[in-house]
């Protein structure tokens, strides 16, 4: 296997990657219903593609949402991309992002099961636990230095 390439999704074939990937992991995968899965902000967000040999395994949103704060979101690796380091890297490529488009923190909606993931990437838990198309949430944040 070879090291997945991260890059940012710039044409409409890489725009429908992103939702296929989505709609396999939110919608079939975790009963995400389609009308909650896909919003305004997709619209405006910068997407990223993680590629391995050439076929999109991941996907990451960014949204700029002003005065310096970024919401990651909407990431979602297909099973034969998970375990192989693919979502810490496309996070990894989306702060980078957030650093180019001089953003000073990534905040998002972590599902509760992946706080651990998030936490080893340096983002911190607050608030309280909320549900988002019926999974549990947390919010949580990074800044970027």
């Amino acid at each position: 296997m070879s090291k997945p390439q991260i890059r940012r999704a710039h044409d409409e074939k890489d725009r429908a990657a992103v939702f296929v990937i989505r709609g396999a992991v939110f919608v079939a995968e975790q009963k995400v219903p389609i009308d909650e899965e896909w919003d305004e902000r997709d619209a405006t967000a910068a997407f990223l593609l993680a590629l391995d040999e050439g076929v999109p395994v991941g996907t990451v949103r960014l949204v700029d949402q002003g005065a310096g704060v970024g919401l990651l979101g909407r990431m979602a690796v297909l099973p034969e991309g998970r375990g192989r380091g693919i979502g810490a890297a496309l996070v990894r490529a989306a702060e980078d992002l957030g650093r180019e488009l001089g953003l000073e923190r990534v905040e998002l909606h972590a599902q509760t099961h992946a706080l651990g993931f998030y936490e080893r990437l340096g983002y911190t838990a607050h608030g309280e636990e909320f549900l988002d198309a019926n999974i549990p949430h947390r919010h949580m944040e990074h800044v970027l230095t």
